[in-house]
């Protein structure tokens, strides 16, 4: 749990009701100093691996403690809210009467907030009572690192087996690192293996290291690990390097201050031809505490390091060998050596038996070309009997297989990647393990779900967005989420993650109790976060006891299963996918009462109208019903001024009667002045002047079905990206567009235009970088004047079968890095070939054709 998220509620909600906490401000002033305390006890205990069964317990009842203040918080505004409420609708007919909840009203609550903050600062007194009585110490440094020396010493314990076993399917790698090592200039290079843990990179580091090493004057091999000290690793890189020395000396230098030692170490290397290697570095600081003492000679010298993040390698100005996963026949090669116990320098070939072959095959599938849970699995079925009953259990129970123990699968990578992380990303992975398994997760989608869970901390301007792209590229920079796509402007479009970090993830998250995936509705409370990925019958009394705090699905159901979600009053996040062949016809009207929603999708939807009470959900950040199919949105949806992302799926927005006029006022989109992306059908919202000019955040813009009309005032200062699909346009969308000052992408899909040519005026789509025109049958001309789309990189053309006029354009655009022609007319495409000088030898060289083909017009 992020206690950080909760003290920023408790701190809010004393400035919203500070005449209320006048008469709890004692308790809630203790409460909010013990939760100070309760975030560096659990920050500290996230960032290590805790043994100890008795410190465990102590960690568990500090969060259990921590998450009833959250209840206790989520409750009282949840009450005040819903009388305020009640209140609005009993006495709103006329305006003028009042609206608000008094002091009065609020004071039953107020003695009952009372009451329970007192319980729960009694229970903190007992914990922190019972941590002195019992003796139970927080764990310290020296802890964290037996237990990482521990991890490193029962690894070598793992069944005797040649080490070039694992390194099957390694050999291009080991030959690829070997040449970098013994090759190149006779300066001093460093060289990095980066790769995801559990791939080999330490197997092959020590490989090359035996391998090369007689060919440099002195060598040593150090592992660094996440827990490391710099005098240490000094120490340790003395030791095999200073072969010669007495023991007498040797001692001294262990009494020796870091400076000494360094000293030490760079006297000896500095008229040598040395080889270093870092095994498992996981700090830029490692290298710069290392880097000045190892001196920069003539001499062919080489620093060899194993990370897992791509920064520490750049950081270390290191040419890199990525590792990849195993392909299928090295992973079942792999796997055969190690269950079968197979040496490398024998010639006896072994082959798994007919009846087996299926299954070992399945197990290995699963693995997905990791050569940790391979060689796990591996070792045990080699003490298991060779039957189809062993195997088939193994296969149903790989994931509790790799759990057990401090030295299994996961317990490696856990001391690998969760001890590594810094605590505000800890839960960000662990966040992964709420999508299925082998999942290509919008990028998109997972930032709404961290900024919505309060798993992304504030930093300086930047908005909450920006922190949390940063967030996702150091994931992937530690390589422990791997790129799906990327968009043009370099941002990660989608992502997902291996099955083992997958299984992993899930596996820690259950035991800090931070999510809980569905298999049966028997849960324990409290369960904050839960995960369906199929179909149970929920009560909702049952939701409403777990105390919920998300709420993630994708499944088939029925609309009555629908009505036992908004059972749970407490819902911050609330992301339903229908699936299956089930339509509800309607949302029920008590998700007004969600009033601590921030997060609410519902994508495969078809609703006949949605529920009136939405106007009610006043913290709603993120409301998503793409792919859902809704006739009729209440126009109370543009009370929600806390929206940053709107997207009505293929819904219309209903007009406001007169009654809806008279009480609340002109609403409009115009109202929702936080919005930042906006995707909803054009219609006369558009026509209002002032509209743009309140939307100062919107950055994304994506109108489809409708009518874009000549008087329309598309004038945003701040809009990136624009979108237009499905649209019928009254008159060229260029010159209707050109006042969008900071526009970078602009796309024009299947619109209906019946012009014949747009026009880019002169000076007009500054900073415009991605133009996109796709089926517009009618156009047969792209005209672009001097100074127009100056910066343009990527222009992008298909199913536009009338055009003909194009190559002038092209001379405009001097920046153009990217030209692609999709079933494009047959004589523009040769006159693009075969025009002559040496303007069009430089366009063709940056042109894809593509029909029912694709090539480059000039290689």
């Amino acid at each position: 749990m992020d206690i950080s998220f909760l003290l920023v509620k408790l701190s809010d909600l004393v400035l919203q009701e500070a005449a209320l906490f006048r008469e709890v401000e004692g308790q809630v002033r203790v409460l909010r100093n013990e939760l100070e305390w309760m975030r560096l006890v659990l920050e500290d205990a996230d960032g290590r691996r805790i043994q100890d069964k008795m410190l465990k317990l102590l960690v568990n009842q500090i969060r259990e403690a921590a998450y009833d203040a959250e209840d206790v918080i989520d409750d009282f505004m949840f009450k005040v809210e819903r009388q305020r409420q009640q209140r609005l609708d009993h006495l709103n007919v006329l305006r003028f009467l009042p609206t608000c909840v008094t002091v009065a009203d609020k004071l039953s609550f107020v003695h009952e907030l009372d009451a329970r903050v007192k319980e729960i600062n009694v229970t903190i007194e007992k914990i922190l009572a019972n941590k002195s009585r019992y003796n139970i110490q927080s764990p310290t440094l020296s802890d964290a690192t037996a237990s990482s020396m521990e991890v490193v010493v029962r690894r070598e314990k793992w069944p005797p087996i040649d080490r070039e076993v694992d390194l099957v399917g390694r050999k291009d790698d080991t030959e690829a690192v070997t040449r970098m090592l013994v090759a190149g200039e006779k300066c001093r290079q460093v060289v990095a293996i980066v790769g995801m843990g559990g791939l080999g990179k330490t197997a092959i580091s020590e490989k090359v290291f035996y391998v090369v090493r007689h060919q440099f004057d002195c060598a040593a091999m150090v592992s660094v690990s996440h827990e490391y000290r710099i005098q240490e690793l000094f120490i340790s890189i003395a030791n095999a390097i200073m072969v010669d020395l007495s023991t007498e000396k040797r001692n001294e230098m262990t009494n020796m201050v870091e400076n000494q030692l360094a000293r030490e170490v760079w006297n000896y290397l500095k008229d040598k031809r040395y080889l270093i290697v870092l095994d498992d570095v996981w700090s830029t600081k490692v290298w710069d505490g290392l880097n000045s003492y190892f001196p920069k000679s003539n001499r062919s010298c080489r620093v060899l390091i194993t990370t897992r993040d791509q920064e520490i390698a750049s950081h270390a100005y290191s040419t890199t060998h990525r590792l990849q996963r195993l392909d299928n026949k090295d992973s079942w090669e792999l796997f055969v050596k190690r269950t079968f116990q197979i040496q490398s320098s024998s010639t006896e070939s072994v082959v798994c038996p007919k009846e087996l072959e299926d299954l070992g095959r399945s197990i290995t599938a699963k693995c997905q070309g990791l050569p940790l849970p391979i060689v796990v699995v591996g070792d045990l079925l080699s003490r298991k009997p060779k039957t189809e009953a062993w195997w088939s259990k193994i296969l149903h129970n790989m994931e509790w297989l790799l759990s057990q123990g401090s030295d299994s699968c996961y317990g490696i990578l856990a001391l690998s990647y969760i001890n590594g992380l810094p605590h505000s990303l800890k839960y960000c992975f662990l966040y992964f393990g709420t999508f299925p398994k082998d999942w290509e997760i919008e990028a998109k989608k997972l930032i709404q779900l961290w900024i919505s869970e309060g798993l992304v901390q504030p930093r300086g301007k930047e908005t909450m967005e920006d922190v949390a792209e940063d967030y996702l590229e150091l994931l992937i920079q530690r390589s422990m989420i791997q790129v799906g796509k990327r968009r043009s402007n370099g941002k990660v479009k989608s992502c997902r993650i291996h099955d083992v970090l997958h299984d992993l993830a899930i596996s820690i998250a259950r035991d800090s109790k931070f999510f809980e995936v569905s298999r049966n509705s028997n849960f324990i409370s409290p369960v904050r976060r839960l995960i369906v990925h199929d179909h149970r019958n929920y009560t909702a009394q049952h939701l409403q006891s777990l105390r919920l705090g998300s709420m993630i699905c994708s499944l088939d159901f029925h609309a009555e299963s629908l009505k036992s979600f908004v059972g749970a009053k407490l819902l911050t996040v609330l992301d339903l996918t229908i699936t299956g062949h089930h339509r509800i016809k309607q949302l029920p009207e008590e998700v007004g009462q969600l009033i601590h929603l921030k997060y609410f999708s519902l994508r495969g939807a078809t609703l006949v109208r949605f529920p009136r009470s939405i106007g009610r959900l006043l913290n709603l950040r993120i409301l998503d019903l793409e792919t859902s199919i809704i006739l009729s949105i209440p126009c109370s949806i543009w009370k929600l001024h806390q929206l940053r992302y709107l997207h009505s799926g293929y819904s219309w927005i209903s007009n406001h009667s007169i009654m809806e006029r008279c009480l609340s006022g002109h609403l409009g989109v115009h109202q929702l002045t936080n919005l930042r992306t906006l995707h909803l059908r054009p219609d006369s919202w558009l026509e209002i002047s002032c509209t743009f000019e309140k939307l100062t955040q919107l950055q994304v813009l994506n109108l489809y079905e409708g009518v874009i009309k000549s008087s329309y005032k598309l004038c945003s200062p701040s809009l990136v990206k624009l979108k237009l699909e499905y649209c019928k346009l009254e008159q060229d969308p260029m010159l209707t567009l050109d006042n969008l000052p900071k526009l970078s992408v602009l796309k024009l899909i299947m619109c209906e235009y019946l012009g014949r040519k747009m026009t880019c005026s002169s000076e007009r789509f500054p900073l415009l970088q991605s133009l996109r025109l796709v089926a517009l049958p009618e156009l047969q001309e792209l005209q672009v004047e001097d100074g127009a789309m100056p910066v343009l990189k990527t222009l992008q053309i298909a199913k536009c079968p009338k055009m003909k006029k194009l190559l002038h354009a092209l001379l405009q655009l001097k920046n153009l890095q990217l030209l692609e022609l999709e079933e494009m007319a047959s004589d523009l495409i040769e006159e693009i070939r075969t025009t002559d000088g040496e303007e069009f030898d430089k366009i063709r060289l940056i042109t894809k054709v593509e029909g029912n083909f694709l090539i480059r017009l000039q290689d």
